[in-house]
């Protein structure tokens, strides 16, 4: 799937970075399918193999203790049996509001905007469909382990954290789509982490339906962070069973 059809960065999205604090992330997918979901959610092979390269880009900084901007946008290109592509995927800004947070749990609101490309907008859809969208996303997290405080270190919480994450997308040129993606991370040692994820939605109207899962490990050089995973589609209707390598590359700053 494209970059646009899950969720961006491995993030503990509903802990809000510190004021004056933030962090950008450049990640690298090179995501290929044989097969792909028909209607029913059987699999079924493609016309021709599918290919799609995205290199994204995400920043997120305080503004306050409890209110993060964010940046989304990314490169793309690829093929498959009917076309070729290659331009801008979607950009997208929007705000984080953190509604609640206490020594180890944090609730968060999120509003954006985005503006289509001419890649693909959706990873159901043909290159260049798909006009801007409005996207709403409500998550919520809890650390374990660690100092009981909670605060947010190099990492984000203290040990290891789930989140949870449901949103709801408006778009123009495309259906409206549900979304519910969820994130577990934990901590080897002071430089290691192991993420596991799962993204998934459906387009209304009993349209296209995904579901993928991620794992991979982050090495933690200072500063600096690397990011080693893998994505697999393992269920949908209407979408490619893509699977490939994901690599990306952390700032703080």
């Amino acid at each position: 799937m494209a970059f646009a059809a899950v969720a961006g960065p491995a993030v503990a999205g509903p802990w809000t970075q510190p004021k004056g604090q933030g962090q950008w992330i450049v990640k690298y997918e090179d995501m290929r399918a044989d097969r792909g979901f028909d209607p029913d959610g059987q699999l079924a092979d493609l016309p021709g193999e599918r290919r799609d390269m995205v290199v994204g880009v995400f920043a997120e900084y305080g503004v306050t203790d409890r209110l993060t901007v964010q940046f989304k946008g990314d490169w793309q290109s690829g093929e498959d049996a009917f076309v070729e592509y290659e331009g801008r995927g979607p950009i997208e800004i929007g705000v984080t509001w953190q509604v609640w947070r206490d020594e180890r749990t944090a609730a968060s609101l999120y509003a954006g905007y985005a503006d289509g490309g001419e890649g693909r907008n959706a990873g159901y859809a043909a290159p260049g469909v798909g006009d801007s969208d409005w996207e709403v996303r409500a998550s919520v997290g809890r650390s374990f382990g660690g100092p009981s405080s909670g605060v947010l270190g190099r990492w984000g919480p203290s040990s290891s954290f789930v989140d949870l994450q449901v949103a709801r997308r408006m778009r123009q040129g495309l259906p409206d789509e549900t979304r519910i993606d969820a994130t577990a991370g934990a901590h080897l040692d002071e430089n290691w982490m192991v993420l596991a994820q799962a993204f998934g939605g459906q387009a209304d109207d009993g349209g296209p339906r995904w579901l993928s899962v991620e794992a991979s490990v982050v090495r933690d050089f200072g500063e600096w962070s690397v990011q080693a995973g893998w994505r697999q589609a393992v269920a949908g209707r209407e979408t490619p069973e893509s699977g490939g390598p994901v690599i990306a590359l952390w700032r703080r700053f």
